[in-house]
């Protein structure tokens, strides 16, 4: 049996600059209250977006578990568009809408899902002997990965439901899917 624990990053204030920008104070806060949550299991591997944001939220459990977290740009958060579009949650909405489209330079959910899906996949195999993995991603991408085991996970569930940090657990035995789970704890 392996667990992937998805960690959607803490608060960030944005800015452009998306490998560099990291937490806002109350993001640091509830990074902390999520690590103490997850030092109750037995990470054996951490695993993260090369964005600073998602490094940072999961560092607090790298350090308690004495673990290096390894960086996979293919768990970076989805490209939307080349560049800013007008209207954010639209745009959003849009991709959601039809898995196939995708605004100009930008990934379609399709194409984005298929690219954390193999994350995961390869996490899966290539360490067939961790059983509990944390991965600390974007709350887009990590939405996709999920309705890629479970449909319930859509457009609403990410933007009604999905908090930031949040972790969701996805269960394998012998690779294959066998349920999905929300941590909870103290935020």
């Amino acid at each position: 049996m392996q667990t992937i624990y998805l960690v959607r990053h803490a608060e960030s204030a944005y800015n452009p600059d998306e490998y560099g920008r990291g937490l806002t104070e109350k993001g640091k806060r509830d990074a902390l209250r999520m690590t103490e949550a997850l030092k109750a299991y037995d990470i054996d591997l951490v695993v993260a977006s090369p964005y600073k944001r998602a490094v940072d939220t999961v560092q607090g459990i790298a350090v308690a578990k004495k673990l290096p977290i390894l960086l996979d740009k293919r768990l970076r958060e989805r490209q939307l568009a080349i560049g800013p579009v007008a209207d954010f949650d639209e745009a959003v909405k849009a991709v959601w809408m039809d898995p196939d489209f995708s605004h100009p330079g930008g990934e379609s959910n399709r194409v984005a899902a298929e690219r954390g899906t193999q994350a995961i996949g390869d996490l899966l195999h290539k360490y067939h002997d961790k059983s509990h993995i944390v991965v600390g991603t974007h709350g887009n991408l990590m939405t996709l990965i999920m309705q890629r085991f479970d449909a319930r996970y859509d457009y609403h569930f990410w933007k009604n439901k999905l908090k930031m940090p949040d972790v969701y657990g996805l269960k394998f035995q012998d690779k294959s899917f066998i349920e999905s789970f929300h941590l909870e704890y103290d935020q």
